[in-house]
């Protein structure tokens, strides 16, 4: 069966390039020279400027945000026995760091209105065993950070930001990235700061957390053949790093692209019937990774814009507790609310690169669906 044509791409990954491709050939040139291709002079720039960005003592550079935060999880000393308290509506990835420590995640349920982590449901969730709290900043809204913050401190607690979805977020008024123990990155291609493959970073105050991290991703050393800890390879490489670099410098701008589409399909949507539009807490700078409305008419929507080439997304049809890989916890009490989410949310295009034209096509295309209905909602004398 041929596929669809595509009107409105989600996201036109190779639109960064052709707009920056003097800066970027430039800087593959540069690199490819260079004949140092590893842990080099533009991981150090990139660090250096990263932490600047985020206001944080340190960055260390890392191979993709799995890593990241599995690594600070290592380096806050989390490990066999412990348990780490995350949401349950997540990309699975903030999951499996905590057990790729050997530690368990015991899922708290999600505010309905931002769908991050609901801060007065964590004091259930700790006991005796708890050494972490990870919140994530999910689609580039700030999770509530002051009460989690404080939870921690009262219980003991590290806390771990997930921040792959938050480059250039603020929470009151301050830049995600060096609020907690540690901050964890993901620059993978399709976040607000990509890189050309996997990449990531963790920010931090803490010149302890930063060394252990700038330690345990270079096979435990420090020094070449003296292996200090049990290490691993996971070290961000200097092509990503010098794309990434320029990137940085266009972040904020890409950034207010994003918020004003959001603000269109806002304008346009809100209290329209079926759908139900993003809330933000008002005291964030969302940073719009993702626009993501709600619909119990979901599945119809998402096929219908694809009829008319709206290409759209779902974050995520499978919550953590319910994959496979998580057969075996099956002591969780019931998640109703992460269950919900996934099965209502989608995705619409919010690139920096998307036209003001297919904005406006696919706002069109919603008003248009909603006024006609779903086949479920139509009453049998209505016309088909």
């Amino acid at each position: 069966m041929a596929s669809r044509p595509v009107r409105v791409p989600f996201l036109d990954l190779g639109a960064t390039y052709r707009d920056l491709q003097p800066e970027m050939d430039e800087a593959w040139a540069r690199v490819m020279s260079s004949g140092w291709y590893v842990l080099g002079a533009e991981v150090t720039a990139f660090e250096t400027e990263y932490a600047r960005y985020v206001d944080a003592e340190h960055a260390i550079g890392v191979a993709s945000g799995l890593d990241a935060l599995t690594l600070a999880l290592r380096a806050l000393e989390v490990g066999h026995g412990d348990e780490v308290v995350v949401p349950s509506n997540t990309f699975i990835a903030t999951w499996l760091a905590v057990s790729a420590v050997g530690a368990t995640p015991v899922p708290v349920e999600p505010d309905a209105q931002t769908h991050n982590m609901d801060p007065s449901l964590i004091p259930a969730a700790l006991t005796n065993r708890t050494r972490a709290i990870i919140p994530v900043h999910l689609y580039g809204h700030p999770a509530d950070m002051d009460p989690i913050l404080a939870i921690a401190r009262e219980h003991g607690c590290a806390v771990i930001e997930d921040a792959a979805q938050a480059h250039g977020a603020r929470y009151k008024g301050n830049r995600i990235g060096a609020m907690s123990d540690a901050v964890c990155w993901s620059f993978y291609p399709g976040k607000n700061l990509g890189a050309f493959g996997d990449a990531g970073a963790v920010t931090t105050n803490s010149l302890e957390v930063a060394d252990r991290i700038r330690i345990a991703r270079n096979y435990g050393s420090r020094q070449k053949y003296v292996n200090e800890v049990r290490g691993m390879n996971s070290r961000l490489d200097e092509l990503q790093a010098a794309i990434l670099r320029i990137k940085l410098r266009h972040l904020d701008d890409w950034d207010s692209r994003r918020s004003h589409i959001s603000a269109r399909y806002l304008e346009a949507l809100s209290g329209v019937d079926c759908i139900v539009t993003p809330k933000v807490s008002a005291h964030v700078d969302h940073a719009w990774h993702l626009f993501v409305i709600r619909s119990d008419e979901r599945d119809w929507l998402q096929s219908r814009l694809s009829d008319v080439g709206v290409q759209t997304l779902i974050h995520y049809p499978i919550p953590p507790h319910r994959q496979r890989a998580y057969a075996d916890l099956r002591h969780l009490p019931p998640l109703p609310v992460a269950d919900k989410l996934a099965a209502e949310v989608l995705s619409l295009p919010i690139g920096p690169h998307l036209e003001e034209a297919d904005v406006s096509f696919t706002i069109e295309s919603l008003l248009t669906l909603s006024q006609e209905g779903s086949p479920s909602r139509r009453q049998p004398g209505d016309l088909q």
